[in-house]
């Protein structure tokens, strides 16, 4: 029998004769190492090694590497920044990780098009900072905007904190450029458009969208890009009740009001919060809500105070500011609460395990109950905040992961929180993806349209070797097509 070292250097050995000297190949357990996880709990309790990895710098280099990999039945699983908190790019039958970050540049500003082409390994904010010099905006804002790429969240569909206004990522996709697992390069979109629209075609640009690696490598994207507001606002409002949240929600939405992002701290949240960041003084209450409303100045301000008056009978206090030093204060607590709740217990860390559920708006209320109840029948600590206006609450347990109980507990609670979801007519990710953490679910969740997709992978994929064993269930999934 082959032993994995000797299967190694042969791997690695043959990619280098395929790829020339040009291209980087990593094959040190040192240098493997760092490719073994990503940000979920499944990593931290499980990291999974690639066999090799080969650092990309060109549409070419992947094209070459799929090449080579389909020939050989080798499994294949790309890899951005790994901010993912799902396992999505963990490479689970080893074989050849391609790490895109190299592949970071923007390729093009068409402002007058309002559309910008860019590599996936592009950090979101890097990507909004360059965009700011033309005072355009990539929308879609996730929490990891430092870290994230845009491929990732390409591959993902992220939404984020401003969803409820802005939508996915998908829906700022016009075109890809894809390598499939043959190594074929396409172009979705049509090529050469600069067109806002199209509707000739299957919509190939939305499979590939969310398709979390496992039908090829995007290795470009035409984005679409929208003119930066000028102005925010923010109303933070504190409750005694947390069925008072989804009720002054419904109330703004229902009075013709879209803010570009509702957010809800629980009293968890709230304390972890105030722990971390002292100063911030976040009022003590069951849940705060926080408002943003952005646009013009004069719109923005009336919004704001609309939403005060709207929501001020169910709340327990109410302020509002369109000053952009008190806006920035009033924001900075959400946007440090996933920092905060790794602060709450000394010793104890944050871990990503049933992070990123989405129910109803009108369950909202309940499952945050059921949250909590959840928690205490498992004696763990549990933070919990998200985007209320699209259902999508992030559950963050605090454990000791050196204490195999806890790490029991947290595995039984994220379970039952995933039914939670799926009992509130619900999801189990609303933007996070399914990756290795979900598969249990998905047959739950989908029914027979898990085959479906299973008969589109294998259309695309006949070896299955674009990042193999995500997704879907055992059941399903056939192992990557044998080597040679």
């Amino acid at each position: 029998m082959v032993s994995i070292a000797a299967r190694q250097s042969d791997l690695s050995k043959r990619l280098r004769a395929a790829l020339g000297p040009d291209v980087t190949i990593l094959d040190d357990p040192s240098q493997l190492e760092c490719y073994s996880y990503d940000a979920s709990f499944e990593a931290m309790m499980s990291p999974r090694y690639p066999e090799v990895v080969v650092q990309a710098q060109s549409t070419a280099d992947v094209s070459r590497v799929l090449e080579f990999a389909s020939e050989h039945r080798i499994p294949v699983t790309p890899r951005g920044a790994a901010t993912g908190q799902a396992g999505g790019a963990l490479p689970a039958r080893g074989g050849i990780l391609i790490d895109l970050s190299r592949m970071n540049r923007v390729l093009e500003l068409d402002a007058a098009n309002l559309q910008v082409f860019v590599q996936p390994g592009i950090v979101h904010a890097d990507l909004n900072a360059f965009l700011a010099r033309s005072n355009l905006i990539f929308p879609p804002d996730p929490g990891s905007s430092r870290m994230c790429t845009v491929g990732g969240m390409v591959a993902n569909n992220s939404r984020g904190m401003r969803g409820v206004k802005y939508g996915p990522t998908g829906d700022y996709v016009l075109g890809l450029e894809v390598v499939l697992p043959t190594g074929k390069i396409i172009t979705t979109g049509s090529i050469g458009s600069r067109a806002l629209q199209s509707s000739s075609g299957f919509e190939l640009t939305r499979l590939f969208v969310g398709s979390e690696g496992m039908l090829g490598v995007i290795t470009q994207m035409r984005l679409r890009v929208i003119p930066k507001p000028p102005c925010r606002a923010i109303v933070m409002a504190q409750f005694g009740r947390l069925e008072a949240t989804g009720e002054s929600v419904s109330a703004v939405l229902g009075a013709g009001i879209l803010p570009s992002a509702i957010e809800i701290l629980d009293a968890s949240a709230i304390k972890a919060v105030n722990l971390y960041r002292p100063a911030l003084k976040v009022p003590d209450a069951d849940a705060i809500l926080l408002y943003e409303v952005d646009g013009n100045a004069a719109s923005v301000a009336d919004d704001a105070r609309r939403i005060a008056e709207i929501v001020a009978p169910l709340a327990e206090k109410v302020e509002w500011s369109d000053e952009p030093p008190r806006v920035a204060a009033l924001w900075e607590a959400r946007s440090v609460v996933g920092a905060a709740s790794g602060q709450i217990k000394p010793g104890y860390a944050r871990v990503y395990a049933g992070e990123d559920i989405c129910v109803p708006l009108t369950r909202v209320p309940e499952t945050l109950r059921s949250i909590q109840n959840i928690a205490r029948q498992y004696d763990l600590t549990v933070v919990t905040y998200g985007h209320i206006a699209s259902g999508n609450l992030h559950p963050a347990p605090i454990i000791d992961v050196a204490d195999p109980d806890q790490v029991r507990r947290v595995r039984q609670f994220a379970d039952d929180i995933h039914r939670l979801a799926l009992r509130m007519s619900g999801t189990v990710t609303g933007e996070h993806g399914v990756g290795l953490t979900r598969i249990a679910y998905m047959r739950d969740e989908h029914g027979p349209a898990l085959d479906v997709m299973w008969q589109i992978k294998r259309a695309l994929d006949p070896y299955n070797i674009m990042n193999p064993g995500k997704m879907f269930p055992a059941d399903i999934a056939e192992p990557p097509g044998g080597r040679t």
